[in-house]
């Protein structure tokens, strides 16, 4: 019996997805459950496993964009285990075959008879290059219109020694729908951002006399990530506009604080979301934070964990930024960018003195967010990290830090 396996939907509003890898060959027998293949959505890359056991059929490429529902392999439930292992183990045991001769051995056989079409003329032009310099892939040697777009111009006269190579691969469908909104939030929102600087030394202080109990007694670090959500949760009560968005001709407003934050994963950037952060302690946000980094890390992220967001925060400290201009993650209002922590000459109290300060950055989208609102929302985030003891423990630092 033959099953047709199926794209199954990676989750609402998802239409296409693109199959990234092939885990399998053509041919070999599968396991049930087997990861046969990871496939990229606009939101996440997921790993497709085997529903039954047989032997494989792949009916699409790798890079192929393939619509949910679409068949992409056929299973061969009647076939049998091959004896000794895998079809794949059993083909690596095979003698080599002769090579057969390359095909840039053969293009080169009928280059010099290759002429360029009008069009891929008319781009050589625009380039400033001239069609000797490039190998056609159409008939005879003639260079199309596709080879003049793909054509590098000359980097100039080539050393005698060094590397000079090249590569074109294609982005994944995550990394492609990522720039397309990148650019359509530059486009269509009106951005603004607005920077502060903030005194890290009470939360150092802090870190130093707790994290060896908290880690001790929670399995999880005491880091920025909680100091910087609990204080942006609070900013966020106390201007609402920030946590709000635009919806056609209507704001939306919610009366919780769903917190994206930006983690870097094998695949490029994920945003999952620590939901509810409102009614986390210390302990919550920390623990959330290392299950989501961890998920991210190994490719197990799913849409649903990054969906939904209210407000995003983003770290380029731990690259070594030292300031940005955050783009907003639509369709929320804003983004509050962390960046290193540098010892700096400070004024306290009359005197110059060396503390670690951290420049911050909220990035807002000024059709709903006002002046007074942006730079009083960053203002009670500076507030709160440089006072967390009254602002975010309740003057009880060994009670919040226990819960």
């Amino acid at each position: 019996m033959i099953l047709e396996m199926k794209v199954p939907s990676p989750g609402e509003s998802i239409t296409e997805v693109e199959i990234a890898t092939w885990l399998v060959e053509d041919g070999d027998y599968v396991e049930k459950d087997q990861p046969i293949a990871e496939v990229d959505s606009d939101k996440a890359t997921l790993e497709l496993p085997a529903e039954e056991s047989g032997i494989i059929t792949l009916k699409a490429e790798e890079g192929d964009a393939v619509e949910v529902g679409a068949v992409v392999c056929h299973i061969d439930m009647s076939a049998a285990k091959p004896a000794g292992g895998s079809s794949t183990e059993a083909k690596k045991e095979e003698a080599p075959k002769a090579e057969a001769p390359k095909k840039e051995e053969v293009k080169a056989a009928t280059y010099a008879t290759g002429t360029a079409s009008p069009a891929a003329k008319k781009v050589l032009a625009e380039k400033g290059m001239d069609a000797s310099s490039i190998k056609g892939t159409g008939k005879d040697g003639r260079i199309t219109k596709e080879d003049a777009v793909k054509a590098v111009p000359s980097m100039g006269t080539q050393p005698a020694n060094g590397s000079r190579g090249t590569e074109r691969k294609k982005m994944s469908m995550l990394r492609r729908k990522v720039a397309e909104r990148l650019v359509a939030v530059k486009s269509e929102t009106a951005m603004l951002t607005t920077f502060n600087e903030v005194n890290m030394q009470p939360i150092f202080d802090l870190r130093k006399q707790y994290k060896e109990d908290f880690k001790a007694k929670h399995g999880v670090g005491l880091g920025f990530m909680s100091f910087f959500t609990l204080a942006v949760v609070r900013a966020l009560q106390m201007y609402p506009d920030v946590n709000s968005m635009i919806d056609g001709k209507e704001q939306i407003k919610h009366d919780f604080q769903d917190i994206s934050i930006a983690v870097s994963g094998p695949k490029g950037l994920m945003v999952p979301v620590i939901r509810n952060a409102e009614n986390l302690s210390f302990r919550g946000v920390e623990s959330e934070v290392k299950r989501l980094a961890l998920r991210a890390r190994d490719g197990q992220i799913t849409v649903d964990e990054m969906t939904g967001g209210t407000f995003t925060i983003t770290n380029g400290g731990v690259f070594g930024s030292m300031l940005s201009t955050p783009i907003i993650n639509p369709p929320q209002s804003g983004i509050l960018g962390m960046h290193n922590i540098v010892n700096r000459p400070m004024a306290v109290n009359g005197e110059v003195v060396i503390q670690p300060i951290m420049y911050v950055a909220l990035s807002y989208d000024h059709r709903i967010i006002d002046g007074r609102e942006s730079v009083g929302f960053l203002v009670a985030v500076k507030e709160a990290l440089e006072n967390p003891v009254e602002l975010l423990m309740d003057n009880n630092p060994t009670k919040a830090l226990e819960m």
